[in-house]
């Protein structure tokens, strides 16, 4: 696949106002006295699963939002353990040590107007000196209260049940995360279920690199890999894990067993390295020094994940039955690992229906067994691996801080308002995604499918995107991918002007081209085409010339299309080449386009269906603004009255007040009859943001403008799942959103799509972090300042 050094960076809008507005210091300052949010927490550089798993969240909140609060942290500290931290988020420390501490942190939380919301990081290790007091402190909080229980014990004796129940009774709102604590609290401590949340433990999107590039990076080439990792104690049980490989051994000799992480902190220093030196010592009088190493570290999370995703096996062995959840092993599942585990609340809950294996506790007879299975059926272990990656998909750091900040803002009453922060643009998967040839047509999950082969429609798509980024950047890399995707049109398009779909890896024409109607793809080319046309003027000599002529091939041939989309994508095209060629021609088709489109219109419609055709199916937002475009070049206000008449009816069937839900491609709405829910695609959204761009320019309706963000906030979670659809971690896009959860592939149709909506956003609120609102408040200032001369 193609790739450059530069897919990776991170670009800067190019000769804007929105430059000048900056170099002002009215655009892109930090609001004053964003609402606070403090949390209490172990935080780095302790080293426990609950300070890291607090600085991802915070990490992910603060990159998915942008002035909607300030994150601050309050670090937990003991009279044994205490740190320098050179974070500026930590405001606080708590010695849970001392009493007074709680009762000087309670007095500055509530002298502090700007804190908002208290969230607590809770276990009960660390408050078991100070339970009183813990309990008194929480009672002494003025401010709405979030706990987040990362333990929940079953069948509690009385005085525990008591001090749980406490905090149960303050809280204004509770985070656990499985199903399986959420019903122990339920059962056990007599709380309202609906007061509980349930977030599962975050996880890491990774970019899926191939296993055995890995190994060789790594020096384990050849070696299959069974790993667990985590601050090595002794509840680990990984002797278990020992005892069971040499009959493994036995039947795969090359396996190796990678023990990752260095002896928690807390252990050596009350108990030095005597667990890892009893490790040591079973591995020698069993010996299997060659087949066991330590990765004796504290292992940093780019090179775990690497571990991780190398891993034939991961072997998650704790022996303790009352472990509500594990991050190791929910950073192990999200990396692609098929999983052993012992039958913790949290395996139990996720290895359910065919997407691990569990054995009992500290037994290595079924251990082993259960390796030696999973390592001989490599079928089953894949589906494992892809069972396992579409049900963790939902507990994405991404994922988790959307659950976060919504039940955050619920939980301060008001006085927090969300705005997604817009992702930096990122071309990476879709330059991996193209050959010499063109753009490959599917991926699994992040990974080129080659034998998908090409199609027109997705070139087409890909020309346009790549000239939207040029126009804005001017990165001279994309200019070879444009060429490239300009050459693929060239290849499908016959010497009589007609044009082919889909082509085979083999460059070969397939037989679907006859049995597909390819009217909707010629569209595509021939708006592609117009696009590259109106930007001659700005692309390197003679890529206009080719699609002018190209273009000016197939065009006679549109005069017998009456496919409504068809029609739109060849107006859209012919809008964009008239920018830059004046042409009589241009108009006779506009005309007759814009015509058989309200004929269409005029025929189907009526007061409560006011559409072209008796459905709404896919790309519906393109008709509107097809009939928008013939006025703009007209001026007839026919196109305009029907161009604004159907697209609000349209925006009437797919937005809510806060958010957009597109027709589904798996039953179309007919009218009459009731929608599908399920099979919402990235592409209708963000043909609708273009139609909503359209349509503000033309009517100035602020209305337009704040659909377009809200729209484009479908991608980052805004949606009927609340999950991310857009994949930061490889700058693709899911295929689309079902029932429960995002389709993981990411290929050349919605990622391409993503990018369009991506960068038509950029046109509009000027950088990433210009949200609707934030640009509203602002607006008389920008006013007054474009009287300036800079």
């Amino acid at each position: 696949m193609k790739t450059r050094k530069s897919a990776g960076k991170k670009f800067q809008p190019y000769n804007t106002l929105i430059e000048q507005l900056a170099a002002h210091n009215i655009i892109g300052q930090e609001p004053e006295h964003l609402p606070e949010i403090l949390v209490l927490t172990t935080f780095p550089p302790r080293q426990c699963g609950i300070a890291t798993y607090s600085q991802d969240l915070i990490k992910a909140l603060n990159d998915h939002y942008v002035d909607s609060f300030s994150i601050k942290v309050c670090a937990l500290e003991t009279n044994k353990e205490q740190h320098t931290y050179t974070d500026p988020g930590v405001k606080y420390k708590l010695n849970t040590s001392e009493p007074e501490s709680y009762a000087a942190l309670a007095r500055a939380i509530n002298a502090d107007e700007n804190l908002k919301v208290v969230l607590i990081q809770h276990e009960f290790g660390l408050f078991h000196e100070t339970v009183q007091d813990f309990n008194a402190f929480v009672d002494a909080v003025e401010k709405p209260l979030t706990v987040v229980f990362h333990t929940v014990l079953p069948n509690p004796n009385e005085e525990f049940k008591a001090n749980v129940q406490h905090i149960l009774n303050r809280v204004d709102s509770l985070i656990v995360m499985t199903n399986n604590a959420a019903d122990i609290l339920v059962r056990d401590y007599i709380i309202d279920r609906e007061k509980i949340t349930v977030i599962p433990h975050g996880t890491h999107l990774v970019a899926h690199t191939d296993k055995n590039e890995l190994k060789r990076k790594y020096g384990f080439e050849g070696r299959t890999v069974l790993s667990t990792f985590g601050l090595l104690s002794s509840g680990k049980s990984i002797e278990t894990t020992l005892e069971a490989l040499p009959k493994v051994i036995d039947k795969t000799p090359e396996t190796l067993f990678l023990i990752i992480g260095k002896t928690h902190p807390t252990v050596a220093l009350n108990e030095g390295e005597t667990y890892r030196e009893s490790l040591i010592a079973k591995i020698n009088e069993l010996g299997i020094q060659n087949n066991v190493q330590f990765i004796n570290k504290y292992v940093d999370l780019p090179e775990l994940l690497e571990y991780l995703q190398l891993t034939d096996i991961y072997v998650f062995s704790s022996k303790d039955p009352n472990q509500a959840v594990s991050g190791t092993f929910a950073y192990a599942l999200s990396c692609g690992c098929p999983i052993i585990s012992t039958p913790i609340p949290h395996a139990k809950e996720v290895l359910a229906g065919d997407t691990g294996m569990t054995f009992d506790f500290g037994n290595s007879e079924e251990l082993a067994e259960a390796i030696n299975t999973l390592l001989f059926d490599v079928e089953q272990r894949n589906t494992m691996v892809l069972n396992g990656l579409h049900k963790i998909i939902h507990t994405a750091w991404e994922n988790s801080a959307v659950d976060h900040a919504k039940l955050l803002e619920r939980t301060a009453n008001g006085s927090i308002r969300l705005q997604y922060r817009n992702p930096e643009v990122n071309l990476q998967h879709i330059m991996n995604m193209t050959t010499d040839f063109g753009m490959l047509q599917f991926s699994q999950l992040n990974r080129p499918d080659i034998r998908s082969g090409y199609t027109l429609d997705d070139n087409a798509r890909a020309l346009i995107a790549m000239c939207q980024h040029y126009k804005s950047y001017r990165d001279e890399s994309v200019i070879e991918y444009i060429d490239t995707y300009l050459n693929f049109i060239e290849y499908c398009q016959g010497n009589d002007g007609r044009f082919l779909n889909y082509v085979d890896v083999n460059t070969n024409f397939t037989d679907q081209n006859k049995n597909e109607n390819l009217e909707d793809s010629s569209g595509r080319a021939m708006w592609a085409l117009g696009y590259v046309v109106s930007l001659g003027h700005l692309l390197p000599e003679g890529f206009g010339k080719r699609a002018g002529a190209m273009f000016q091939r197939s065009l006679p041939l549109t005069r017998n299309v009456y496919s409504t989309r068809a029609m739109a994508f060849t107006i859209k095209g012919l809008y964009y080449y008239n920018r830059q060629v004046k042409d009589a021609d241009t108009m006779i088709y506009i005309k007759l386009f814009g015509d058989r489109l309200v004929q269409m219109y005029r025929h189907e419609s009526d007061e409560e269906w006011q559409w072209f055709e008796g459905y709404l199916t896919y790309a519906n937002s393109v008709l509107p603004e097809a009939l928008l475009l013939c006025h703009a070049m007209t001026g007839s206000e026919t196109y305009k009255e029907i161009a604004r008449a159907s697209f609000d009816f349209l925006l009437s069937q797919t937005f809510d007040e806060s958010s957009i839900q597109v027709i589904s491609n798996r039953s179309w709405l007919v009218r009459g009859k009731s929608r599908g829910n399920y099979g919402e695609q990235p592409i209708d959204v963000a043909y609708t943001i273009l139609a909503l761009r359209k349509f503000h320019d033309i009517f100035k309706d602020e209305e337009y403008l704040n659909k377009m963000e809200m729209a484009f906030n479908w991608f980052l979670g805004n949606n009927r799942l609340q999950q991310v659809v857009y994949n930061p971690c490889t700058g693709g896009c899911f295929d689309g959103m079902e029932e429960e959860n995002v389709n993981l592939n990411q290929g050349a149709e919605s990622t391409v799509s993503y990018l369009m909506a991506r960068l038509t956003i950029s046109k509009y609120f000027g950088n990433p972090n210009m949200t609707y609102f934030r640009r509203k408040q602002r607006a008389s200032k920008i006013a007054a300042l474009r009287q300036l001369e800079f």
